[in-house]
């Protein structure tokens, strides 16, 4: 694997966070060479870059007398280019393919992987021009993150913040990597938690952020799979791509419903969602009022303490292991459990593993606050009738592709 990758640092506030970025990404040996818009001088200065990276900062068109093409020179040194910050007049100028300045020039002539990470105010961010480009750059197989939501440097608050830089690390690792160990296979995956309905305002879910699950899906899909991503509510932007089928649930029902359909032609099923294990017997059309509660209350020590009734819900990875027993779904079928604990890790997931008749069951300490829902990095271990397999702690996105690499090692030697 060609494991270099060309930064390009733009004019934005953000710039600051490019240094993390290179940070991250020489910690995996992974070798970077900056390009600076002159804008972006102005707010960090070259040694730094040159300093974190290792290697000399490309600043003009002319700036390297080595190299009498100096961006053609720079496109050809590495398969993947990323630009981050990319503020909304890069964005612009590279979708209407002006080239005016070494960075520009130099993503003109490149052919390979182009990754754009936007930082603007929310208002350039959202301008029908730099939404256009967007759209039109990825038509064009060009890579752009989502802006994060929250709170801008010029005060504002909503999207236009640099996506997070282990979320950009994660996306050039992908980018350099190729495997096509999943073409041709179709892998189901779901994610984020479920919402189980009292009444239109209030339900019963869980802390799952379904940053593993998105994880997964973004594995999957640069190992050539076909993916369809079932997704409880959360706050992530789905992969983009077109062998991508994304399905919005609410409920552990609707969960189940869309996972036993896309479940018929699959060939891998990896259950990362924290579905509810029970719902309220009675969901309300409208708002319950605390009088309405009246009857289900006693006062107990002082407290009013209101008592509903649940009932559980469909085991959906026990559904999939019985089809797949009666022969409705394909008899090789891979199913893959998730078993989220904070306590007795090993020894739930084992019983989990056998009482649902799966094929592996990845089992992680949601207790601990560092791996637990919302962590941006994950550690776990891999377990499987014919042993265990520990995955150290790493992005969830680095945990996702070795996890994914087990499970067709493992099945394609069976």
């Amino acid at each position: 694997m060609d494991k270099r990758v060309l930064l390009g640092v733009t004019g934005s506030i953000a710039a600051y966070k490019a240094c993390e970025l290179v940070r991250l990404l020489v910690k995996e040996d992974i070798g970077v060479q900056v390009v600076m818009t002159a804008h972006a001088t102005e707010l960090m200065g070259p040694a730094t870059f040159r300093s974190l990276s290792g290697n000399p900062v490309a600043l003009d068109l002319f700036d390297d007398p080595g190299a009498p093409i100096h961006h053609i020179e720079l496109a050809q040194s590495a398969p993947v280019f990323v630009i981050a910050p990319c503020t909304a007049n890069v964005v612009n100028k590279l979708a209407a393919g002006v080239a005016d300045d070494l960075l520009t020039t130099t993503a003109l002539a490149f052919t390979g992987r182009l990754i754009l990470a936007p930082a603007a105010n929310t208002q350039m961010y959202l301008d029908v021009a730099t939404q256009e480009s967007i759209r039109a750059l990825q038509a064009r197989g060009v890579t752009v993150l989502t802006a994060d939501n929250g709170e801008l440097a010029c005060g504002d608050v909503g999207p236009g913040r640099l996506p997070d830089p282990r979320v950009i690390a994660d996306e050039a690792r992908r980018a350099l990597r190729s495997s096509e160990a999943l073409a041709g296979r179709h892998v189901v995956i779901t994610a984020g938690p479920t919402r189980e309905d009292f009444d239109p305002v209030r339900f019963v879910s869980n802390h799952s952020t379904g940053r593993m699950g998105y994880a997964l899906a973004r594995a999957a899909l640069q190992m050539g799979a076909t993916v369809t991503l079932i997704s409880g509510p959360v706050s992530l932007p789905a992969p983009v791509d077109a062998r991508l089928e994304f399905v919005g649930v609410t409920s552990a029902r609707e969960m189940s419903a869309a996972v036993l359909q896309a479940a018929a032609t699959a060939d891998i099923v990896l259950a990362a969602a924290a579905v509810a294990d029970f719902r309220p017997r009675i969901t309300s059309e409208v708002k319950l009022k605390k009088y309405a509660l009246s009857e289900l209350s006693e006062l107990r020590e002082g407290e009013t303490v209101i008592t509903v009734e649940l009932v559980q819900n469909p085991d959906i990875v026990t559904q999939l292991s019985e089809a797949r027993a009666a022969g409705a779904l394909k008899r090789d079928l891979v199913l893959v459990g998730f078993a989220a604990e904070t306590n007795d890790v090993d020894s739930n997931a084992r019983e989990k593993l056998a009482s649902k008749g799966l094929d592996f069951i990845v089992a992680n300490d949601v207790s601990r606050a560092d791996i637990g829902f919302g962590a941006a990095e994950n550690e776990v271990l891999v377990i499987s009738p014919e042993g265990d397999t520990p995955i150290a702690k790493a992005s969830k996105f680095e945990v996702a592709w070795q996890l994914l690499e087990l499970i067709t090692q493992a099945t394609n030697a069976s």
